[in-house]
């Protein structure tokens, strides 16, 4: 444990060089920052198109956008702006190249190191040992680093330790409730919102990479059920080409009847909007995606349909939570607050792979037996508790 830091900063720049969702992470880090340091001016860099998660948020004074892919003259370009403006970066993802944009905009820097295998093989050794060397420069340029642990730490709490060092009692981060902040909401475009009529639910079928699918003939058969309660479905989407044709998938799927109760987004709403429909939903379905944590953080009923991924490591955090670990590693069924996250049945379960043949494109045959009875009976669980 790094021993307790002083240092009072006037300027700070928090660094998520990743997806929409882990920009949302990072904000109960971010007000705790505050709280802490409640006259420091707050900056926040990240990719272009990724930071509408922080759309209003009251403790960022500026978001920085750039490229994932910058070319020489963007990085120059970057260079220049950020250099030594800051008192303390916060780097929130263990990559290189966050590293590289903390060094330059800041005197001191905290950080995220990954790349630490688990398990006790020699293969894993050697990779540890590999990484190990590889965040050498990131340890000795840094006040304080906390190790990633994809099965054990949640990812917000892992964001909160950041700050351990700037208390004479780390535990005191996790002895008062922990919330993520939702972006402020958007009016939902007046296409969809002329087509909505209460009580809804929001589902959305499309995770980033297809092994965190659900089968097709299984969210036709949850639709068909929550049309029969007479609730309305409100079909969320990106605008990701993969995302739209899964939704065209799903309805092709459903009888005239049913069809007529289920309204497509299209991959038409911001994040933003999304917000907006969200909160007026009666409940949220969804698969591992950063939409699923948008709603939990709306504090909309919550159901997340988890295979290869940990939930004790990325799973919704459920707003007010005291603590540092909401969930167990596996569970058929867990609700904490107001999220409830489903897995699947196997000894393997959580792998944390991509899926059962480890790439992109694989199925995880973990989703493929989460049979619809379960989520639908979560579903309603969630709607009699409200």
């Amino acid at each position: 444990m790094t021993a307790f830091s002083a240092l009072k900063p006037k300027k700070v720049l928090f660094i998520a060089t990743r997806q929409i969702g882990d920009v949302l992470v990072t904000t109960p880090l971010i007000s705790q920052a505050r709280e802490l340091w409640p006259d420091a001016e707050f900056h926040f860099l990240g990719y272009r198109g990724r930071l509408e998660m922080l759309k209003g948020n009251p403790d960022i004074a500026q978001t920085i956008e750039t490229s994932d892919r910058p070319k020489l003259k963007e990085y120059l370009s970057l260079f220049f702006r950020l250099f030594q403006r800051y008192d303390l970066a916060v780097v929130t993802q263990p990559s290189d190249r966050a590293y590289f944009y903390g060094l330059v905009a800041a005197h001191q820097r905290v950080g995220v190191l990954g790349g630490h295998p688990q398990g006790l093989t020699e293969q894993d050794k050697a990779k540890k040992s590999k990484s190990d060397k590889q965040n050498a420069w990131k340890k000795a340029i840094s006040l304080h680093t906390v190790d990633v642990d994809y099965f054990a730490q949640h990812v917000i709490t892992e964001k909160l330790r950041l700050l351990e060092i700037f208390y004479r009692n780390p535990l005191e981060l996790f002895k008062k409730p922990v919330s993520v902040t939702a972006p402020a909401g958007d009016p939902i475009t007046p296409s969809i919102a002329a087509q909505l009529h209460s009580p809804y639910v929001v589902v959305h079928p499309g995770p980033l990479t297809a092994y965190k699918r659900w089968p097709l003939a299984y969210w036709q058969s949850l639709l068909t059920w929550i049309v029969k309660q007479d609730w309305q479905v409100v079909l969320s989407a990106s605008p990701a080409k993969q995302d739209l044709q899964l939704n065209k998938d799903i309805l092709s799927l459903l009888d005239e009847e049913t069809r007529k109760h289920v309204v497509d987004t299209a991959g038409l709403l911001t994040i933003p909007q999304a917000g907006t429909l969200i909160r007026g939903a009666i409940a949220y379905v969804g698969v591992d995606t950063s939409i699923t944590h948008l709603a939990a953080a709306c504090n909309t009923p919550t159901i997340a349909l988890f295979g290869p991924t940990p939930p004790t490591n990325f799973g919704p955090w459920p707003n007010g939570f005291i603590g540092e670990q909401p969930y167990q590693l596996k569970a058929r069924s867990q609700t904490v607050g107001n999220v409830t996250i489903l897995q699947g049945p196997g000894e393997c379960v959580p792998c944390r792979k991509a899926g059962c043949e480890d790439r992109a494109s694989s199925n995880s045959e973990c989703l493929d037996q989460l049979a619809p009875d379960q989520v639908i009976a979560a579903l309603q669980s969630a709607i009699n508790k409200q």
